[in-house]
């Protein structure tokens, strides 16, 4: 397959959709031609809601594709990649959430989450070159469980250091690391 030379970075949120201060909402802007995943009006805790508005986004998306979720979001990519429908260059998970254990005040519960159908977290080899980004601090996700699921996604590890759940509450509008990341994580893919 030929190899794009600019492939379309598409965004993934969590579950709060879009956020206007999100490194994520920063990073859309900045990258010309970049898309995101368009935000649920119903249904906003369904796992099949939330996969089918990932693959609706990608048949949009005529080229190549290169994946930046976070939090929920990299759910999300887990489950629709249990039964791709298109080839993906690679993929940026970052500060997963460890819906497994109950999540901080303000977020869902886990018996929500379970009807949604998020649980199990799906722990497969992922059919695309991955890189996901642990915190050290992050109140959704021990870095020992972030670790664990890169093992089991078959992706190499980041570790960003103490940077919370990389959101507008610890601190990340802007996030510029994560432009270096993109660069790195595309230079894998391409073998080199």
């Amino acid at each position: 397959m030929r190899r794009d030379a600019n492939p379309t970075i598409l965004f993934v949120p969590g579950l709060r959709d879009h956020v206007e201060d999100h490194w994520q909402t920063h990073q859309a802007r900045a990258i010309p031609g970049s898309a995101t995943v368009e935000p649920l009006d119903a249904d906003r805790l369904s796992r099949a809601a939330r996969v089918g508005a990932l693959d609706a986004a990608l048949k949009a998306i005529p080229g190549e594709v290169i994946l930046v979720a976070h939090s929920a979001g990299c759910l999300t990519t887990v489950h629709w990649a249990l039964a791709p429908t298109r080839r993906i260059r690679a993929g940026l998970l970052v500060t997963p959430a460890d819906i497994e254990n109950p999540l901080p005040a303000g977020y869902p519960e886990m018996a929500d989450l379970k009807v949604g159908g998020w649980m199990p977290i799906p722990r497969r080899t992922l059919p695309f070159p991955t890189l996901v980004v642990a915190s050290r601090n992050d109140p959704l996700c021990a870095f020992e469980r972030v670790a664990g699921f890169a093992d089991a996604w078959g992706a190499a590890l980041h570790d960003a250091g103490d940077v919370g759940h990389l959101n507008p509450a610890a601190g990340y509008g802007p996030w510029p690391e994560v432009t270096a990341l993109l660069h790195r994580l595309d230079q894998n893919a391409a073998g080199g």
